[in-house]
């Protein structure tokens, strides 16, 4: 079996050019990961490639590990799956001794709590909040590949920190990095970059070891990033890129889709091939997905694979305030599950600070639910003791012959119970946790041994393969990135939420109507929209989104692609106003 047999036919041309610069412009749901893995497959399969020889990076330790695990699905070993940073700090540890006769500088583990010590050197006494906003501010001077001298000119302030006390602060970070001979994240890119323009055995070193390159989430490359690419390359013209202009939303952070958008003009015999074919989403969910991005500089125009269903019309729900607004949510949410699994349901938003009012409604309807972007789950203390209690019991001498009714009993020593506490809460959420493993215990393959399955717990945590929780996900769209649900709901479609208030120029704005994009896509069965009037004695009226969503209709006719429900009476009856 080939490894081209599973995919399309704009698929299978972009996993057959195995040479020279290609760019794959991927919509949303067109199976991007898909077509990176099987051409490095069937780059592998032909001979075209040696898997060592091979570097796909990526912007995520999750996202690299997926590559590693589908490309170990397809019977590929030895691709080095990274991330820009961890390739490059990589090859610095390996090179610097050579280089510079010594071992590596350490990698700041805090860069806040430096920065406090520089802002003390300085004569600052800004707050937690001010230093995180200063540390972001550092972080986009680097990946922008700003000298301080050039920040300086931009004279920018944080908080009440003006500029001169900005740059003076920034100087004072640096030599306090320098004097403790430390790095941070941003300068392992730098440096690493810093050493293959110097020292040109390195570069041959490295060139000769990475022959051909995958980049992933292309439209988020920085500066920088793209930098270290092109020394990585050097004379080489072996890169695939893979992106979708649309899904741009890091820009902040120093993303840059014009590197995605001027690929052809920088490569002129490039081969770019479009996936516009969808095979998440409905065609509903596509019309406003479509509707949201028409005419926009480097947008693909969505069609469906799926196979043609009667899917609900997407809805926008109108609220008189947040409380209603997260009532209403919950209460349809509730209806939903008595047909849908909790883990096939997420509600999008903006910022961090619309969650609180949507898990206490969801509490309040007894729905269980897991917040995405907080602790890892292997990271949490009843999943680190339950995977080290199964490593235990796996070396037991006599192990149990049904390691399902061992993963079980092992469970319940630690405190499980066959029925959840109630919804909202620690305890439910160490119950969900432990639940999660003894599912994949239940879900083994045939003839998994207890210690197979805590060696594969071991290796999903390396991965950071998480489990499924059989929760509802609460997630900022920028944390759903990449991820898809059957049932989405995308909560507080304002002026003010989204668009954010402070999103004021053009680009900005652009940079929000690519976020509620995203946002959208994840759905891939139903999409409601919500918005409410205010909050307090805060006024809002509906996004500028919804209102161009609502007016084009789609190609095939119809009714529209949104349509309109009353979101006044709530499931408590009178809806509560501010």
């Amino acid at each position: 079996m080939s490894a081209l047999d599973a995919l399309d036919e704009r698929q299978r041309e972009a996993a057959e050019m195995l040479r020279g610069p290609v760019a794959v412009l991927a919509g949303a749901g067109a199976g991007k990961t898909r077509v990176i893995t099987h051409r490095i497959a069937y780059g592998v399969e032909t001979g075209e490639y040696s898997p060592q020889r091979v570097m796909a990076l990526t912007f995520t330790t999750k996202a690299a590990g997926e590559l590693r695990g589908r490309l170990r699905a397809l019977g590929v070993d030895g691709v080095a799956a990274r991330t820009f940073h961890s390739a490059a700090l990589a090859q610095l540890n390996f090179f610097w001794p050579t280089v510079a006769g010594d071992v590596a500088p350490k990698i700041i583990d805090n860069k806040v709590r430096l920065l406090a010590h520089a802002a003390d050197g300085v004569g600052l006494k800004p707050d937690t909040a001010t230093l995180r906003d200063v540390a972001a501010q550092i972080e986009w001077r680097k990946i922008t590949m700003r000298s301080i001298d050039q920040y300086a000119r931009l004279e920018r302030r944080v908080g009440a920190i003006g500029p001169d006390a900005l740059v003076a602060l920034m100087r004072s970070y640096e030599a306090l990095k320098d004097e403790r001979r430390q790095l941070d994240f941003e300068d392992v890119l730098l440096a690493c970059a810093g050493m293959l323009e110097a020292e040109p055995r390195v570069a041959a070193a490295v060139r000769e070891q990475y022959r051909h390159f995958t980049v992933d989430e292309y439209q988020d490359v920085s500066p920088l990033q793209n930098r270290l690419l092109e020394l990585w390359l050097g004379e080489r013209r072996d890169v695939c890129v893979v992106g979708d202009a649309s899904q741009t939303i890091y820009s902040f952070a120093g993303a840059d889709a014009r590197f995605l958008l001027d690929f052809e003009r920088r490569y002129p015999d490039a081969t770019v091939v479009r996936l516009e074919r969808n095979y998440r989403s409905d065609r509903s969910v596509i019309d406003v997905a479509n509707a949201l991005m028409r005419g926009r500089p480097g947008a693909l125009t969505l069609v469906s694979g799926r196979e043609e269903r009667l899917s609900p019309t997407p809805t926008v729900t109108e609220y008189p305030d947040d409380t209603a607004e997260a009532a209403g949510v919950a209460l349809a949410i509730e209806r939903q599950l008595q047909k849908a699994r909790p883990d096939e349901i997420a509600v999008l938003y903006r910022s961090h600070a619309q969650s609180a009012a949507l898990q206490q409604a969801l509490a309040a309807r007894g729905v269980a639910t897991s917040v995405l972007g907080g602790t890892r789950f292997f990271d949490l203390p009843e999943v680190r003791q339950a995977v080290l209690a199964l490593r235990g019991a796996a070396v037991a001498p006599q192990e149990h012959a049904d390691f399902v009714r061992t993963v079980r009993d092992v469970l319940r020593s630690l405190g499980h119970d066959a029925e959840p506490p109630a919804a909202g809460g620690a305890l439910r959420d160490a119950w969900e946790a432990r639940q999660a493993i003894l599912r994949l215990a239940e879900e083994a393959r045939p003839g998994t041994t207890l210690r197979g399955f805590a060696d594969g717990l071991l290796a999903r945590a390396k991965d950071n393969h998480e489990p499924s929780l059989r929760t509802v996900t609460l997630a900022t769209i920028h944390a759903a990135k990449g991820l898809e649900w059957p049932h989405v709901h995308l909560a507080g479609l304002s002026e003010g939420l989204l668009p954010i208030s402070y999103a004021t120029t053009l680009e900005q704005i652009d940079e929000e109507r690519r976020l509620a994009y995203v946002g959208i896509t994840r759905a891939a069965r139903t999409l409601s929209l919500s918005w409410s009037r205010g909050s307090g004695r805060t006024a809002r009226r509906p996004s500028r989104f919804l209102t161009e969503i609502a007016g084009p209709r789609p190609a095939s006719g119809g009714t529209g692609i949104l349509r309109a429900v009353d979101g006044s009476a709530t499931a408590g009856g009178s809806p509560r106003r501010s």
